[in-house]
Formats: C-alpha cells, structure tokens, sequence
C-alpha cells in the first residue's frame, strides 16, 4: 500500500504427533487387562465387567502462559514463539535485546509489551520485511518498544477492529513507522517515528476511522503523518511534526478504497521547519516539500488550534490533488451523496467502467481552518488554491473552504479570512490578488533534492524517550476500550518549543 507517486504533477505528470503407524492404520486391539482382543474368553464364562472409570483427557497447559504472561526470553526464545501459543487476554512480556525476527500476528486481544521502549528492540537488519505485523487479528495492543531497520515497516496492523499503539519506537524503515490500514477503533500515543521515506505515522483507508493519535512524535521523514481516504473520528491531536519534507498531509485517490479522504480533525499540534531535503522520500514527499500541513483534495476536515511555522511553501494549505496526471484513476470521483456512507459500503460499489472515467482533480472542498497560529511561512501562512484539468484557476469561494481566527501575516489569496470566513459571507473581494501559483511546485520538482535511501540516510539516533512507567507490573490491556474520546473544547494552541 506504498503511496502512489507525486501528488502535484499539475501538468502531465499488503505438532502434535499422531497416535497410530504413519499410514493411518490402527493399533492391535486390547483389553482392559491387556489381553489380545482375539483370545476370547469361553462361551459359557461371561467375561467380568470392566469397572475401571475412563480417566479424564485434559489439554496439556503450556507452563509458559500458565498465568497468562509469556516472558521472552526467560519463557520463550523468541516473540514469535510466544506469539504462536498465546491466548487471547495473554500479556507477551519482552526483556531488553535485540530481536531479530519479523513477528506476525494472527490471536485477538494480545498485549504484546516491552520492559524498556529504548531497549527492547526488533532489529531488522534491513532485510526482513515488518518488525510486528497484525494480520486481522482484532484487540491486539503493542507497547513500550523499538522497531529499526525493516524494508517495510515497524509496526503494521491490517484489517483489524480494534488496536493500539504505546510508547513505540519505529526508526529507519523502508516504508512506514506506524501505520494501521483498513483498521478501525484505534489508539495511537506517545510514539515516535523517524527516518521513513512514505510517513513516520500512517493512517490509510477507512471511514468511519475511529482512530485517535495523540502524543506523537514525528520527525526526519517523507511526511510526518500521511493519510489517504482515512477520515470520520479520526483526531491528529497534541503531537509534533518537524523536519520532514512535509509535516502533515491529507490526501483522496482512488488507488485505495474509501474515498474521498473526509472529516479528519487536525488539533493542538506543533508543525515546524518541515524543509528537511536529506530524508528519505517518495515522490510526493519530494513534490509536496516544505509544507506544513497540506490538505491535498480532502474534504470535511477541521483543522484548528495548531502552531504552524518555519515552512518554506505553505503554513496550513489546501490544495487540488491531480490524480489523472499522476496515474490512470481506477474510478470517477463519488458524488457527494454517499460522502457520508461508511467504507464497507462505499467499497461494494462497483467501479466505473474504464471507458467512462475521464481526468479528474480532487478539490479540498468544505475545510475549516480555525484558530491556529502560523507564522513565517514563506509563499503564504494561509493558502487555498485549485485549478482545473486544463489549468484553468478554479474560484475558491465555490468550494466551501473557510478561514476564521487565525493569527496570521500572510495569505494566499490576500485577505483570506474575508474572502472565505467561516460565519457570514465573505467580503467578494478579487480572490485573484496574490493567488498561490501551485502550477510552479512541478518546477521545484525539478531541482529538490531527491531521495536518500532509508538505509544511509543521515537520520538522527532516537532520542531516549519515556516509556512505560508500570511495564512490569501493569496487567495486559489489550485494545478493546479504544478510541478515547477527544475534548477539542480543551485544546490549546501550543506554545512554541525551546531552541
């Protein structure tokens, strides 16, 4: 599920052995008392009756998990091992090292957890492909641990009701940190991701999402969170998002399900300095760059209460998403009737036939950006634009886009807030006056710098980050009480970090 290319090509461009012989046939029969069943006892004698009670067959319990906590590796070698014996409700309890496995799982309500987020860490060694992988198994939560050097990603759940994230570390992996992909009901907090060419945290592929990300960290990426058609109780809230090429970045397509990308709430984040040309990148990273928070083609989101500064484009932009350059569009755009329709429907609707899907833009439509502080943000620290397929400059008034009680210097186009305030109607000023001239980011293509490969880039180490403060007392929680309800009302701008 790698994200497709550029988002901006504005012009063109997932024994027990058996009793008996091996070929099936069956023991020599006995008696009770171990006479041949051919030696009868003679006719006129009844045979005595077998009053010996027939004992009780038990599954044997694995000593490991006999309370339900599987310790690695004092119990059990490896995380895989204990994985393929756990139970739901069981606690997997990993000691400080190195493990170098790629660990699938597949049992419901596992709580898989780490004495020491900075310790216990899932190395692998650039070749094997996800450091924990949850393959629809539902309820699963992992805490409290590192994942590096994995072609793919550090920790992956797919298809999955229900799942959580704690204090987890993922650095230099060839995909994604984090990322959770046509899963709902989810919790991810206090976690840190780094060095990453697609997103440090991904959420992709589903509405209702369900999703809450709080507490995060992300820092030396692609993009610091991506998200592609993931949308409805989705919150983004109180984390950090500097030196990525772009810090957060929302975008529709239709090379996943789910679209378009709606209804996301982006509050109480610091964005900063997301000018980072050193990283790892894919395409859009490196076309998108130095964005603070890019809505490309989203629809519904609420984005507020976020400090956003120290970018070279943008602070907080909302752009057009030019799929039809960029890769031949699978489907047409959905209408806005079933915007409201959860994923599981919307991905039973058939496609369109290919004769009739002609190019298209994805326009960010109905966004609210309310109350954030942005500042020297150099093309603008506000921005609306969208153009048409044949390049003509779509009116951004007639997109429902709307800008109110932000702290700003610079927008684009001028005055956005009484051109496109969200109460009342705006001031129908010329909307033309400093227009952000998006159709002049493909040259910039040209010249940023490419991509580094994940494996030497010059990502920073981690920082020793807390971890768990009860990870060897704490019982096993796994993710059955998630997604935490989110007060916005309580949120407040941060303030701006020291240095």
């Amino acid at each position: 599920m790698k994200r497709a290319a550029a988002a901006l090509a504005l012009t063109g461009a997932l024994v027990l052995a058996a009793c008996g012989s091996d070929d099936g046939s069956a023991s020599p029969d006995t008696t009770s008392a171990g006479t041949p069943a051919d030696t009868a006892a003679p006719a006129d004698t009844a045979a005595p009756a077998d009053t010996t009670e027939p004992a009780e067959t038990t599954e044997p319990v694995d000593p490991g998990r006999a309370d339900g906590v599987l310790d690695v590796p004092a119990e059990y070698d490896t995380i895989t091992a204990a994985v393929a014996v756990a139970q739901p409700g069981d606690l997997v309890l990993i000691a400080p090292g190195v493990y170098n496995e790629a660990v699938d799982v597949v049992t419901d309500e596992l709580t898989i957890r780490g004495l020491d987020r900075n310790e216990v860490i899932l190395d692998g060694e650039f070749e094997l492909d996800n450091g924990i992988r949850v393959l629809g198994a539902s309820g699963v939560a992992i805490e409290n641990m590192t994942a590096r050097n994995y072609t793919s990603n550090g920790f992956f759940w797919t298809g999955v009701d229900g799942f959580r994230g704690s204090y987890l570390t993922a650095t230099r992996n060839g995909s994604y940190g984090i990322y959770a992909y046509d899963s709902v009901n989810g919790l991810l907090e206090q976690s840190y991701g780094s060095g990453s060419p697609d997103a440090g945290f991904y959420i992709g592929q589903c509405f209702e999402c369900n999703v809450v990300m709080d507490g995060l960290i992300s820092e030396y990426n692609g993009l610091g969170y991506s998200g592609t058609n993931s949308g409805g109780n989705l919150y983004i809230v109180n984390s950090r998002f500097n030196n990525n090429r772009v810090g957060i970045n929302l975008n529709s397509a239709t090379y996943e399900l789910c679209y378009p990308q709606r209804n996301a709430v982006i509050a109480g984040n610091v964005v900063y300095d997301n000018n980072q040309g050193d990283t790892p990148a894919i395409d859009d990273a490196i076309l998108a760059m130095r964005n603070g928070i890019l809505v490309e083609g989203g629809i519904g989101n609420l984005i507020t209460k976020n400090l956003v500064f120290d970018h070279d484009k943008t602070g907080i932009g909302l752009i057009p998403f030019p799929e039809s350059l960029v890769n031949d569009p699978s489907d047409v755009e959905p209408s806005e009737d079933i915007w409201d329709l959860p994923c599981s429907e919307t991905r039973e609707i058939p496609l369109a036939d290919p004769a009739d899907i002609e190019p298209f833009f994805w326009y960010p439509k109905n966004n609210s950006v309310v109350g954030n502080v942005t500042e020297d943000n150099r093309a603008a620290d506000l921005a609306v634009s969208a153009v048409s397929v044949d390049l003509a400059i779509i009116d951004p008034t007639t997109l429902g886009n709307c800008f109110s009680g932000n702290t700003f210097a610079t927008s684009a186009p001028t005055d956005v807030e009484l051109l496109l305030p969200c109460e009342g109607d705006g001031s129908g000023g010329d909307w033309m006056i400093g227009d952000l001239n998006i159709a002049t980011w493909v040259a910039d293509q040209q010249t940023a710098p490419p991509s580094v490969d994940y494996d030497v880039a010059g990502t920073p180490d981690p920082p020793l980050l807390d971890g768990m403060a009860d990870a060897a007392t704490a019982p096993a929680r796994p993710a059955t009480d998630v997604p935490p309800a989110v007060d916005i009302d309580a949120i407040q701008v941060p303030p701006k970090p020291a240095g």
